[in-house]
């Protein structure tokens, strides 16, 4: 979907994968030309489960497994100043609180580029919010059960972080 009409957009980009399971979003990013995948998952069994994939497919590099809380795995890449070109990030639906709280803490980030597309994958009868600081969403699809909200950062007029208009896409 990222790639409709502009098939190199992921070339060389920089992902987060959030609640990343089995890895496939990220997987799927480096297939699509993606540099660099950071995964991100709490879970011991899906960590695992993860390297298996990984290992099946002979993909060794450009990636980097952070076995932890989500939330503390942001600090520790803010502090590493990873600037992420794409956060996808898929929490198990029940979690609603969880989407708020990742969610305003990407809001946050202030040493992220301010093109960086955030992507929340929810059910599509939750709504997690249309602004979170300077992130704004900017579309929303829907397919089956499922929903996409996609934010971006706002800029003024100044080119500043924080007011009103949804950074273009490039």
């Amino acid at each position: 979907m990222l790639t409709a009409g502009n098939p190199d957009v992921l070339t060389g980009s920089v992902w987060l994968d959030l609640f990343a399971g089995t890895g496939a979003v990220g997987i799927e990013a480096l297939s699509r030309g993606a540099a660099k995948i950071f995964f991100v998952e709490a879970s011991a069994a899906a960590v695992k489960v993860i390297h298996e994939n990984l290992r099946s497919l002979k993909i060794a590099s450009g990636v980097e497994v952070i076995q932890s809380d989500t939330a503390k795995a942001l600090g520790r890449l803010r502090v590493g100043e990873i600037s992420p070109d794409f956060v996808f990030l898929d929490p198990p639906y029940r979690l609603e609180q969880t989407y708020y709280d990742t969610l305003q803490q990407l809001a946050e980030e202030s040493c992220w580029k301010t093109t960086a597309i955030v992507i929340a994958e929810h059910l599509k009868k939750f709504d997690p919010g249309d602004r979170f600081g300077s992130l704004a969403r900017f579309r929303t699809l829907h397919q089956g059960d499922a929903g996409l909200s996609f934010y971006r950062r706002t800029t003024g007029p100044d080119g500043r972080p924080g007011v009103d208009k949804p950074e273009p896409l490039t």
